[in-house]
């Protein structure tokens, strides 16, 4: 992609994730108008701004970090793993979590513990496979093509991936019945319970900003990664710590959106497609797209989930597979819109 485009391209998506957040915040059970949403920003303590400030507001950030955080974890693990099926869902960091998570609303607790219960899920799965796929991050990458270099790694998640999908079920059949509709509508995603400040949005979106800062400087080495992992490690990548150090972070930021939003699928998958669409395989646009367009439809799902049927509430995972599902089949059968990801020079 000519970098004379990039900067189009990140002021295009930057404007939709803004209109969406006003959309979001105008939309609901109450319906406001563009004036009343901007008069209920600067005024807090007005009707409206009790509405934005304590509902609508944490809601929508949550929304868009965890889209931000799924689709950078995406985009991560397809250029890692040089498949276009990858994301967190199928290498069972989102099982563990949704396994934690369960467990610790079996035991009767709730608010911070669900999500501690889901970041030690994640935790968890995330050791179990890089341990069992330990040879992707140790020994020689030079001498290993890039096919070989993530196929453990791709065949101990999917391994992993079945795992906690039994325990899940395992636990719902075990689960007491004033606790079980709970579960679900978590399993399905929701965004319902999220809380204003550091508890709730605020961990989420210091995440998605942590996790940007580290990789945009490494964003030229994981270009040269997508050539093969010899081309990398001979133009000066240290190809091991590259790797360890995208895959922890594709972990953690997937752990941190399941434990903040519950199990919310296809984010992952199809924004960094759309993305790459438009930008090419370079991860210095790439990268930062992929959040915005993540964000941007994640917000629209629970947009959806919250006036489809208001003032009935939705899942929000049910939304966005509804909406994620057709986009990827659409690109799925143009020719040549979804496939391995391309090589990308200087």
């Amino acid at each position: 992609m000519p970098r004379s485009r990039a900067p189009v391209v990140l002021l295009v998506t930057s404007v939709a994730a803004t209109a969406m957040l006003g959309a979001a915040l105008a939309s609901g059970s109450a319906a406001l108008s563009i004036a009343e949403v901007i008069d209920g920003l600067a005024a807090p303590a007005s009707a409206a701004g009790e509405i934005i400030w304590r509902l609508r507001l944490p809601r929508a950030l949550a929304a868009f970090a965890c889209g931000g955080l799924l689709a950078l974890s995406g985009a991560l693990l397809q250029t890692l793993l040089r498949n276009p099926l990858a994301e967190p869902y199928l290498l069972g960091v989102s099982g563990g979590a949704a396994v934690g998570a369960l467990l610790v609303m079996w035991c009767g607790l709730t608010s911070i513990g669900v999500p501690l219960g889901a970041a030690a899920g994640a935790a968890g799965v995330t050791a179990l496979l890089m341990l069992m796929a330990r040879r992707d991050f140790s020994g020689d990458l030079a001498g290993a093509s890039g096919a070989d270099s993530g196929r453990r790694m791709l065949l101990a998640g999917v391994a992993l991936a079945s795992l906690c999908g039994a325990a899940v079920a395992l636990i719902l059949s075990l689960a007491p019945e004033a606790q079980l509709r709970g579960m679900v509508f978590w399993l399905m995603g929701d965004l319902g319970g999220v809380q204003n400040g550091v508890e709730g949005w605020g961990i989420a979106m210091s995440m998605l900003v942590i996790a940007l800062a580290i990789l945009l400087p490494q964003a030229y080495a994981l270009n040269l990664l997508t050539r093969g992992d010899a081309v990398a490690q001979t133009l000066g990548v240290n190809v091991r710590r590259l790797r360890l150090l995208a895959f922890m972070l594709a972990a953690l930021t997937a752990a941190v959106a399941v434990a903040t939003a519950g199990t919310i699928g296809f984010v992952g998958l199809v924004a960094p497609h759309l993305t790459r669409l438009v930008t090419g395989n370079d991860q210095r646009v790439l990268l930062p797209a992929s959040v915005l367009g993540g964000g941007t439809l994640l917000l629209l799902a629970d947009t959806l989930a919250r006036t489809m049927a208001a003032p009935l509430q939705l899942p929000t995972g049910a939304l966005m597979a509804l909406i994620g599902a057709p986009v990827f089949m659409h690109l799925l059968f143009r020719r040549n819109q979804v496939g391995a990801p391309p090589k990308v020079g200087r």
